[in-house]
C-alpha cells in the first residue's frame, strides 16, 4: 500500500492509520490541505485578541505594557503556528490520529486566545501558558509518532520531541517566578525555543516543501491583513456611532484601504519558494516573519487608535495616534524587504526603495495628514516595485 497521501484522498477519505514517513521535497502539487486551512482560521481568533489588547492599551496610553504584552502574546501564537506548519510540510499523513492531534493544537490556541485579555489587563499569563503548552504537547506527540514510524528521520524527530518538551517545562516553571523576573524568564525561554529547530535539524534535516511553505506563509499573511481590515471596519462603525466627521472618516477609511492593499501587493510581488533552497536560507526567512505577521496585525490596532483619537475617546495626542499606524507599517516594510525582497535583488540602488520609504513613513506623524501621507508613500513604493519587476522581466527576455 502506498502510504503517501494525496490531497484529494486526504481531504475526503482519511484512513484510520498510515505510516508516517517524510514527504518528498520536490513532490508535485503540494498545496495546503483543508485541515491546515482550519488550523489557520482558528489561529485568527488569537491574533484578533492580541490586536484588540494592543488597541486598548495604546488608547489608554499604556504604551510599554501594551507593546510588550502584544509582542509576548504574538510570539506564542506565531511560534506554535510556525512549528506545526513546518512539521506538516514534512509529515502529513492526514489520517485519523493525525487529525485528532491537530485538533488538540487547535484547542490549545483557543485556550490561549481566551487568556489574552487577562494577560493584557492583569499581566496574568497562566491561561495563555496553559493554551501554549497544550499546543506544543500536541506537536510533541506528532514528533514522537514520526520517530517511531520514520526510521530515517528518527534522530531529528527525537531531538524535536525532547527540545520542545524541556522548554515547555520551563514555561510552566516561569509562572512561579516573581513579577520582576518574568520578562527575563520569557526572553530566556524565547531563545531556547528558537534554538530547538537549529539543534534538531543538525545532521539530517526534515524534508519540508518550498512551495508548500511559501503558500502557508502567504495564507497567514492574508489572515493577519484580513484581521487589520476587520479591526479597522469595526473602528469605523464605532466612529459613525460616535459622530465622527465625514471628512475624517473618509480620510481614515480610504487611507486604511490603500495601506492594507499596498502591503498585500508588496508581500506577494516576489515568489518566496525561490528563496527556500536550504535550511540556511529558510531559518532567517521563517524567523523573520514574526515581524511581518505581528506588524501586519498591529496596523488594524493602530487604525482603531486613530478612530479613538478622532472621536475623543483616548488620552493620547495626534502624534502618538498617527505613530500607532506609522510604526507597524515601517516595521512591515523593513521586515518584508529583509526576508522577502532583498534576496531577489542585486545592487545597492535596487535595494534602497524599501528602507527610504520606511523612514519617510516614520516621519509622517509630524505632518498634518499622516494617514494619507502613509498611503501615498506606499503607492509610490508599489509603483517602484512594479517598475523593478518589469525591468527584470525585460532583461531576462533580452
Amino acid at each position: 500500500m502506498n502510504n503517501t497521501p494525496t490531497f484529494a484522498e486526504g481531504a475526503t477519505r482519511p484512513v484510520w492509520h498510515r505510516t508516517m514517513v517524510s514527504r518528498g521535497r520536490h513532490e508535485g502539487h503540494r498545496v495546503a490541505t483543508p485541515l491546515e486551512l482550519l488550523f489557520d482560521l482558528c489561529f485568527v481568533v488569537a491574533v484578533a485578541q492580541a490586536a484588540a489588547g494592543l488597541h486598548h492599551a495604546l488608547s489608554a496610553a499604556h504604551f510599554a505594557s501594551g507593546v510588550l504584552g502584544y509582542a509576548m502574546a504574538f510570539f506564542a501564537i506565531w511560534w506554535a503556528w510556525m512549528n506545526f506548519t513546518w512539521f506538516a510540510s514534512a509529515y502529513d499523513t492526514d489520517d485519523v490520529l493525525y487529525r485528532l492531534l491537530v485538533f488538540v493544537q487547535i484547542a490549545g490556541v483557543l485556550v490561549l486566545a481566551a487568556g489574552i485579555p487577562r494577560a493584557f489587563e492583569h499581566e496574568d499569563f497562566g491561561l495563555v501558558t496553559l493554551g501554549y503548552v497544550i499546543m506544543r504537547l500536541g506537536l510533541v506527540a506528532l514528533w514522537l509518532r514520526a520517530a517511531v514510524e520514520d526510521p530515517e528521520g528518527r534522530a531529528c524527530a527525537v531531538r524535536y520531541a525532547i527540545g520542545v518538551t524541556v522548554v515547555q517545562v520551563g514555561w510552566i516553571a516561569r509562572l512561579a517566578l516573581p513579577h520582576s523576573a518574568g520578562l527575563a524568564g520569557f526572553l530566556v525561554l524565547v531563545v531556547a525555543e528558537l534554538l530547538v529547530p537549529l539543534w534538531a535539524e543538525h545532521g539530517r534535516p526534515t524534508s519540508w516543501h518550498p512551495h508548500h511553505i511559501a503558500e502557508r506563509y502567504g495564507l497567514l499573511t492574508l489572515i493577519v491583513l484580513g484581521e487589520s481590515v476587520l479591526a479597522s471596519t469595526v473602528a469605523i462603525q464605532e466612529g459613525l456611532g460616535r459622530g465622527i466627521g465625514t471628512a475624517e472618516l473618509l480620510s481614515t477609511s480610504l487611507s486604511g484601504m490603500v495601506i492594507v492593499f499596498s502591503m498585500w501587493w508588496l508581500y506577494f510581488a516576489q515568489p518566496a519558494h525561490r528563496i527556500l533552497t536550504s535550511n540556511r536560507a529558510a531559518f532567517p526567512w521563517g524567523y523573520g516573519h514574526y515581524f511581518v505577521f505581528s506588524s501586519a496585525a498591529a496596523i488594524g490596532a493602530g487604525l482603531s487608535v486613530v478612530i479613538d483619537y478622532d472621536t475623543g475617546h483616548t488620552r493620547i495626542g495626534p502624534f502618538v495616534a498617527a505613530a500607532a499606524v506609522a510604526v507597524p507599517v515601517a516595521v512591515f516594510l523593513l521586515s518584508v524587504w529583509l526576508v522577502h525582497v532583498r534576496p531577489h535583488r542585486h545592487g545597492r540602488m535596487a535595494n534602497i526603495d524599501f528602507p527610504v520609504i520606511a523612514l519617510l513613513v516614520l516621519l509622517t506623524p509630524l505632518t498634518s495628514v499622516p494617514l494619507p501621507a502613509i498611503a501615498l508613500l506606499l503607492i509610490v513604493l508599489v509603483t517602484l516595485t512594479v517598475l523593478v519587476g518589469h525591468r527584470r522581466a525585460s532583461s531576462r527576455v533580452a
